[in-house]
């Protein structure tokens, strides 16, 4: 007796972008056929939270692009793409394009991160905050590692600087062994003071 396991993927749940997103190098081709046995084949760097997603959004762009799709096609290569220096602190510039409640938008980001996939997971986790963006509906168009010079976000540039200052304006002196911190009341009448100078 021969058990069959039959298991339902929802792409809704796949193109979540909980956790850190990876990049994934896809290859495919339209399958073989008698009159062109060796067909074209395509490459596409995709950011997914797992394989399997990135096979889905491969077919999703192909099919936009090509007479393709994934019953008429053949995946070759799915390898997951690593950055070999992710000790440094780098300039990321990311032009997307998605789709809100409205209409399409093009869009142009800067972050700072260690990797490319950390600053595509910053991506999808401040459009979700501050535009309601479904991860479905975001569409990486180029990504680009910036120097400071380069960079047209205020944010950004402010700790691109050469003598980079972290001061600390307002200070709480925490608890030791034995003593309460700020005060020794635990309720009082008076703010405490956290400026110093």
């Amino acid at each position: 007796i021969v058990q069959v396991v039959v298991i339902e993927v929802n792409i809704e749940e796949i193109m979540t972008a909980a956790g850190e997103m990876r990049q994934y190098q896809v290859v495919g081709r339209k399958a073989g056929t008698d009159e062109n046995p060796n067909p074209e084949a395509y490459r596409m760097v995709i950011f997914a939270p797992n394989p399997v997603a990135a096979k889905s959004k491969f077919w999703y762009f192909m099919r936009q692009f090509r007479k393709m799709k994934k019953t008429t096609g053949e995946i070759l290569d799915c390898v997951e793409l690593v950055e070999k220096n992710s000790r440094t602190v780098k300039n990321y510039g990311i032009w997307l394009r998605y789709d809100s409640r409205s209409g399409t938008h093009n869009m142009y980001r800067e972050y700072r991160d260690l990797k490319l996939t950390g600053a595509v997971s910053q991506l999808y986790n401040e459009m979700a905050g501050r535009h309601r963006c479904r991860p479905r509906s975001i569409q990486i168009i180029r990504t680009a590692t910036l120097g400071a010079g380069e960079l047209n976000r205020p944010n950004g540039a402010q700790f691109a600087q050469r003598k980079v200052r972290f001061p600390l304006p307002h200070r709480v002196h925490s608890a030791k062994r034995g003593q309460k911190a700020l005060s020794d009341r635990t309720f009082t009448t008076v703010r405490p003071t956290t400026y110093f100078g």
